[in-house]
């Protein structure tokens, strides 16, 4: 017998290794509260979930450090870091409006993360005046204590895998969550999860990196279709809570239950929440680490799916700037910490530098009082419709000449394919630059540009592990 054949043998002989099962999910849930100037953490209760942790054990340190918070669980006195992930949240948005300058507000938070099989630290942090992360808040958490949570109220449903490309712990796992569908319209519902996950894996880079993604749909039932929309004089209860109009802001869509949310998302696989809403109604929105949301009827579905999810999943800055928003405008250009807009303080020192083609302008001139001219007209016209009540076919149709309008404009650019600095951005007509001249992050176009592309791909290779055969 040769020396390979008995090597193969000895190797048959040796036991199979056991696949380590992974640990339980636990959730700390803490209420965030305060105001513009001042805020405050408090511990609600301690949940040792359903399901047992989806994520990567060999990615648990978060290398991207995006978001306006960040969170690491340690072994107290060693220092040693188990886990650690950037964040932003509804709080952190709600202090940066005109409200938040007036009183304060308590806002429902929740940190997961692998149940250590010790007593562990969980460190918060914030982003100070140097846009630098400080250290906001302690808790000490022992997932053995008899006050932790281990019992739940059960749900009457089951996720349903619309892509199922392998194990969680090597894959992203996204969660479409519907709210406002009555159990009559639970198959519209995987309907839709359907049809819009696969208008996100049409876009670049979703569509090379699809394979390394499992998307599950879940939903509990509604006893009305659609949620509350106050705007409208619609009011409606859900389990997961989403409604329009929030900050007041009638197209921003928004579940403030974090309790309800979790208690149903708890039941499902998930890294990253899109909320599906049952309504024609445009509106979204999208939470770095938080969830996302979309109006899963309006004609405009697709586009609102890939757009706040890129919010949620990547920490993408709102491009545009001519749109209504809730927020106080920025006193001081800082340069903000999102992937995809600069303040272009030093432009040799912009972030996307390794993109730009030696001798293209920084900043990137661009027909920009053109655009806000049209603009000017345009959003007057779409406050009118909205104003007057009327029906959601005009809306629809007016974003439809808008973008027509805007592609005619951007065709002749000279700058247009290219990465450059161009102004307008982040809520603000100056002082803030996009990276390319167009992006489905600026305007209701149907492609990232080459900056946020890459920012995405970045978080799918923090989750994902790019190795096996898919199987759908």
């Amino acid at each position: 017998m040769s020396n390979l054949l008995l090597r193969l043998c000895f190797l048959l002989l040796l036991p199979t290794a056991a696949v380590a099962e992974p640990p339980p999910t636990l959730r700390v849930d803490y209420v965030h509260s305060g105001n513009a100037l001042n805020e405050m953490y408090s511990l609600q209760r301690v949940v040792i979930e359903p399901l047992p942790w989806p994520g990567n054990p060999d990615k648990p340190i978060d290398t991207l450090a995006r978001g306006h918070y960040f969170f690491d669980v340690v072994r107290p006195g060693r220092g040693e870091v188990l886990y650690s992930r950037g964040f932003s949240s509804i709080f952190g948005e709600w202090r940066t409006t005109e409200e938040a300058h007036k009183g304060n507000r308590a806002f429902g938070e929740s940190l997961r993360f692998p149940m250590p099989t010790e007593p562990v630290r969980v460190r918060v942090y914030a982003r100070d005046d140097r846009n630098a992360f400080s250290m906001v808040w302690t808790v000490d958490v022992d997932p053995q204590a008899m006050d932790v949570l281990r019992r739940h109220r059960p749900i009457d449903a089951q996720p349903v895998a619309i892509r199922n490309n392998g194990p969680s712990a090597d894959k992203v796992d996204l969660l479409m969550l519907g709210d406002g569908y009555t159990e009559a319209e639970r198959e519209q519902f995987i309907a839709d999860a359907r049809r819009m996950s696969d208008a996100l894996f049409e876009v670049s880079p979703y569509r090379e990196r699809a394979d390394d993604f499992n998307v599950w749909a879940l939903m509990v039932a509604t006893p009305q279709s659609g949620v509350s929309r106050p705007s409208g004089g619609q009011y409606r209860w859900s389990p997961v809570g989403t409604q329009y109009d929030a900050f007041g802001s009638e197209r921003y869509v928004l579940s403030f239950d974090n309790a309800g949310f979790r208690e149903v998302a708890q039941y499902a696989p998930y890294e990253f929440v899109e909320i599906l809403v049952n309504s024609e109604t445009y509106g979204g929105g999208g939470i770095y680490g938080l969830y996302a949301t979309a109006a899963a009827r309006s004609d405009w579905a697709n586009y609102l799916f890939i757009h706040e999810f890129g919010h949620h999943f990547a920490a993408l800055a709102d491009e545009y700037y001519t749109s209504s928003v809730a927020y106080a405008a920025a006193t001081e250009r800082r340069e903000p910490w999102e992937p995809n807009v600069t303040a272009l303080h030093d432009p040799a020192k912009l972030k996307w530098a390794s993109l730009v083609d030696p001798g293209t302008p920084l900043p990137t001139v661009w027909p920009k009082a053109e655009y806000e001219a049209f603009q000017r007209v345009n959003q007057a016209r779409r406050a009118e419709l909205r104003a007057q009540h009327r029906p959601e076919r005009e809306m629809n149709q007016l974003f439809v000449d808008e973008q027509a309008h805007v592609n005619q404009l951007f065709s002749p650019v000279p700058y247009r394919d290219q990465v450059g600095a161009f102004e307008g951005a982040n809520y603000e007509s100056s002082g803030y630059y996009r990276p390319q001249l167009n992006c489905l992050m600026f305007t209701r176009a149907d492609a990232h540009c080459r900056v946020c592309q890459a920012a995405i791909s970045e978080v799918i290779d923090l989750y994902a592990n790019s190795s096996g055969t898919a199987a759908r």
